[in-house]
């Protein structure tokens, strides 16, 4: 298979079923968003960090690409002419979702409770998940915009929003491992 295939080189890419639009698409900003987010993930993964945060953020990974093949499937395309469904894959579950919030709950026990804002920074690592966090929160608006305009799968808004919830309490855990500090932002007084 060939890297470049110059269909493309007009400004226009083909979504699954082939229909074609700009590549500025509210869809390919919002599964691009989601690549772009998936690669971040990668980055912190391939940080020296707690082995079991790796397994998860791999299948995190995995469940961002089923996000992005969602996302690029126009509701129209969704189904063959068949019957069957295009995307021959696991769809997003609820126990996916509920892995995530297992997770936040398992690290909010070892950490001291929220009294402030948080200041994203303190080791190279905590920030990559900020970073990684804050590109889940515009895959999330860009794929609620594209939800508006074009109804997608509702699992797929859930769980890019507790992703977000999970990488920000992941940045406060790594803080807490990495013995980092976790700098409160309290707004000057006037």
């Amino acid at each position: 298979m060939k890297v470049y295939t110059k269909t493309g080189d007009k400004g226009t890419t083909a979504l699954f079923g082939g229909t074609r639009v700009p590549k500025h698409h509210i869809r390919i900003e919002s599964y691009g968003t989601v690549d772009e987010l998936n690669s971040h993930i990668g980055l912190i993964r391939d940080q020296d960090i707690n082995p079991n945060y790796k397994k998860i953020l791999e299948r995190v990974q995995d469940r961002l690409f089923t996000v992005g093949a969602i996302l690029a499937t126009p509701p129209d395309k969704e189904v063959l002419k068949n019957g069957k469904e295009r995307l021959n894959i696991p769809k997003i579950s609820e126990a996916d979702i509920e892995l995530l919030e297992n997770e936040i709950d398992a690290m909010e026990t070892e950490l001291p409770p929220m009294t402030h804002f948080v200041l994203p920074g303190g080791h190279t690592t905590v920030s990559y998940c900020h970073i990684a966090r804050c590109v889940c929160r515009r895959a999330e608006r860009l794929s609620v915009h594209l939800h508006e305009l074009e109804p997608t799968d509702t699992m797929v808004l859930t769980y890019l929003n507790r992703l977000s919830d999970y990488l920000f309490v992941l940045a406060r855990k790594l803080s807490h491992d990495l013995k980092a500090d976790e700098v409160k932002w309290i707004p000057e007084k006037l």
